[in-house]
């Protein structure tokens, strides 16, 4: 342990292997203990370290951390972003060495103002607050990087009863707060003091047995019978996807395959299976809304949509409803370079990775209704979007379904998809609503207000799902509060740390 703790790279070496445990605590590994361990190596390694030597050690986490977690970056960059495999490792490392600093500065932050070794469980208390709110700012700073959040790794393990509470937010709070406690125990128990002993038991099981006895509980109840869902997976290969000479086969396709489904009362296609702007496909969207009438189905769909903001022409990626049902949806959470590239002027051009099909999309705006199909309100979520725990619940509130459409086609084989659906599960489990899940070539599922799936298709298969979903009413803790307890608890932490701090060190 004391390699762990003293400064030298021993200890940072150390601290990149736990980051990189993480990720074998998310999908699709799934081995849930190790995010503890993962952050128990992070606050051990910060104990006896200055501010500078505390910010290195934090950035070797954070590198650890993104570098396995996010290797599929590098599929995308280097089997569609026509770059060679020196390039894409390149800018891989790039962007990993710089978003690791989202762990670096709180390693600073932590050393130079909140530690406090003389007191144990305030200590435990401060660095949960703190491990918080670092993952809520690198999900904000920037328009945001909400990925390898360690509360995902409960979505089958103990906690999970906490997030219809608070979130997946209060779940990485007790996991930091469990992770430290278990570090301190025996300066605890060294201390001798009774009631911060009890206190510390306390919050070390509480947690855990109130997550336990809660996972099974119903937050929520239906608002109506149970609706059929179909829901197509076209298994199109991201190469013909924006080609013009495939425009017709992929409308085709989905026809074909709408056409031979069985009835339901909700046919989804996923995110831009139309692949052609939605004016330019109003006679094909015009059959499909005709046949989907016949049937008295809703169908659901991505399409490119174009409109006119502040007399400019902006391409949006969007949903639209035809059939029984109305409404159409633009995307407000984009996709960096894949939907937008940052600094443009400068960036395209250089390779084609800057370049991609499709990204030049604009933001939609904040304020759209819900999708409507069949009475019912659906919350939608294009792709991207579903990993906004906050922007989630706030659609979701307002909803009796979820829906999420994707195109994971850009990251192949790799674990990205299956971390994508992770947290499309915790959104199903946040809010106790169903969600339905549409994506090109998987994973497609339908998710149950516990987060589990109920039914999928395989990756990389060609077929329908079939399956039934039912609108849920009434709201779960988290949607009812959002995150507002959990801020006010942190800042009240902070304050208490900082002052405390102060104190001690003027004594």
């Amino acid at each position: 342990m004391l390699r762990v703790t003293r400064p030298g790279w021993p200890g940072n070496l150390l601290a990149v292997v736990a980051g990189a445990l993480t990720t074998l605590a998310l999908a699709p590994y799934d081995i849930w203990p190790l995010a503890l361990l993962a952050v128990g190596f992070f606050y051990a390694g910060l104990r006896e370290l200055s501010p500078r030597q505390a910010m290195g050690r934090g950035w070797c986490f954070g590198f650890g951390l993104f570098g396995a977690g996010t290797s599929w970056i590098y599929y995308s960059i280097h089997n569609f972003g026509g770059a060679s495999m020196l390039l894409a490792g390149m800018l891989m490392l790039a962007f990993t060495a710089a978003i690791a600093w989202f762990f670096a500065l709180p390693a600073w932050i932590w050393a130079r103002w909140l530690r406090r070794n003389e007191a144990p469980l305030a200590d435990a208390l401060a660095f949960a607050a703190l491990w918080v709110a670092q993952e809520a700012f690198r999900g904000w700073f920037l328009t945001g990087f909400p990925w390898l959040y360690s509360g995902y790794s409960q979505l089958d393990g103990p906690l999970a009863g906490l997030a219809p509470i608070g979130g997946m937010w209060l779940i990485s709070f007790i996991l930091a707060l469990t992770a430290a406690l278990i570090y301190n125990a025996m300066r605890l128990v060294r201390a001798g003091r009774k009631g911060f002993i009890a206190a510390g038991v306390l919050l070390l099981l509480g947690p855990w047995v109130a997550g336990m006895a809660l996972k099974e509980h119903a937050w929520t109840s239906p608002a109506g019978p149970a609706l059929s869902v179909a829901a197509i997976q076209g298994n199109i290969e991201q190469s013909m996807k924006w080609d013009p000479a495939q425009l017709n086969a992929q409308l085709a396709l989905y026809r074909d395959m709408s056409f031979s489904s069985k009835r339901v009362d909700l046919l989804i296609w996923p995110e831009t299976a139309v692949p052609v702007l939605k004016e330019s496909a109003e006679g094909y969207l015009n059959m499909m809304g005709n046949f989907a009438a016949d049937r008295k189905t809703a169908l659901i769909t991505g399409v490119p949509i174009r409109q006119e903001v502040r007399h400019e022409k902006r391409f949006f990626n969007g949903i639209t409803v035809v059939g029984e049902g109305d409404g159409t949806y633009l995307k407000q959470k984009l996709v960096p370079f894949g939907e937008y590239v940052p600094l443009q002027d400068v960036l395209r051009g250089l390779i084609a990775f800057f370049d991609l099909p499709m990204s030049d999309f604009a933001r939609g705006p904040s304020d759209q209704p819900m999708l409507q199909a069949k009475g019912y309100q659906i919350a939608p979520f294009i792709c991207y979007e579903v990993v906004y725990p906050e922007f989630a619940a706030s659609l979701a509130a307002r909803s009796d379904l979820l829906l999420t459409i994707s195109n994971d086609t850009w990251f192949g084989t790799s674990i990205g998809p299956l971390q994508h659906l992770q947290m499309a599960q915790m959104r199903a489990l946040e809010a106790g609503r169903w969600m339905i899940r549409a994506t090109n070539n998987g994973v497609t599922g339908l998710i149950n207000p516990f987060g589990q799936i109920t039914a999928r298709i395989p990756q990389f298969e060609r077929g329908i799902l079939y399956g039934e979903v039912v609108p849920m009413h009434n709201l779960t803790p988290y949607l009812q509060w959002r995150s507002w307890p959990l801020i006010i608890l942190c800042v009240l932490l902070f304050g208490w740390a900082l002052v405390a701090s102060r104190m001690a060190k003027t004594v």
